[in-house]
């Protein structure tokens, strides 16, 4: 029975949650793939730090090592950061493998440089996880995009923050009493700032208008601001009145070109994001025949960003699972 190789680039919170999920899932796979799944390579930033987590797995901190193994086919890349990311998914690409991330900065500069790539080298290219943790909002644009035309995106995109503003209003908990709950908790990183100020939230904004419009709005043009100025007395205040703070980001097509805000923002509680708390994520969808559509999921954590890790792997081996190790196919899938 052949057995798909599988190099994970990067071991932190989210590589661990995605070798877990593939090592408890065996069977699963079988049952799905009639084949066998393996990560047999592990790259690492500094090796002194980590044990290879089963014997026969290669542990190394040079990238060289991975992209010459003998067999190898698919790439899963859970790192930060635009390089060496974006180097490493090309290199992968042109060595035919397919390729998941979960990078969501690296593919809001780089997405469709990728996808393109793709369709040269007959891979396919999985991105589920850079946006909204475990909510599979790419997945279910790339189905309403047949013949729905999307006219507006909104979204709470950050678990991080949801979280602070939640505790805040539920606790009265000053906004860094609820961003250091979050580190303890491992929803927020030791530097907060991409979370907090909203760049994560912009990233994942522009992944967004790339699916759903074909290109992004000028990233200067974006008005981004984050949670960082919100106090408890304003939380407090709009409390009373049954209104609460979100932080939401919104999307727009108008005849101008795309627009696109991330801001706090008082919702009533006829809002579908009224109800949205904790490290939850929530993306509400306009388009023009389907009408408003609205998803909700966990969006910080291990497991919500590896489960979309995962549902992309499977679905990347899903498109051509017959001839899993025959020359590339002549077009390429997004999955």
């Amino acid at each position: 029975m052949s057995t798909i190789n599988i190099a994970l680039l990067g071991y932190g919170t989210v590589g661990k949650g995605v070798y877990e999920i593939i090592n408890s899932n065996q069977e699963r796979f079988l049952t799905l793939l009639g084949q066998n799944v393996k990560v047999v390579a592990i790259l690492v930033k500094d090796i002194d730090k980590h044990i290879p987590p089963k014997e026969g797995i290669l542990l190394t901190d040079h990238f060289e090592d991975i992209i010459q193994l003998p067999k190898l086919d698919v790439v899963i890349e859970a790192t930060v950061g635009v390089e060496p990311s974006f180097s490493h998914i090309t290199r992968a690409i042109q060595r035919r493998c397919h390729v998941i991330t979960a990078n969501k900065e690296m593919f809001a500069h780089h997405g469709q440089e990728i996808i393109e790539l793709a369709k040269t080298y007959g891979t396919t290219v999985g991105f589920e996880a850079t946006v909204a943790g475990g909510i599979p909002i790419i997945q279910t644009l790339n189905k309403l995009l047949n013949i729905n035309q999307v006219q507006k995106i909104e979204g709470i995109l950050n678990g991080t923050t949801n979280f602070i503003l939640t505790k805040m209003r539920e606790e009265g908990l000053s906004f860094e009493e609820a961003l250091s709950l979050a580190q303890e908790l491992g929803y927020a990183e030791a530097d907060p700032t991409n979370d907090v100020e909203g760049y994560d939230a912009f990233y994942k904004m522009m992944i967004l208008s790339q699916v759903c419009f074909g290109q992004q709005p000028d990233w200067k043009a974006v008005f981004r601001k984050g949670i960082t100025g919100i106090t408890p007395d304003q939380i407090k205040h709009h409390d009373t009145t049954n209104l609460r703070i979100k932080h939401i980001a919104s999307i727009t097509k108008t005849e101008q070109g795309i627009e696109a805000i991330l801001k706090p923002t008082i919702v009533q509680p006829s809002h579908p994001f009224y109800n949205v708390e904790g490290v939850e994520n929530a993306v509400s969808i306009h388009a023009n025949i389907v009408g408003n559509i609205s998803l909700s999921g966990p969006g910080a954590g291990m497991y919500p960003t590896a489960s979309a890790i995962v549902e992309d792997l499977i679905h990347a081996c899903r498109t051509d699972v017959n001839e899993w190790h025959t020359s590339a196919v002549s077009q390429t899938s997004i999955v």
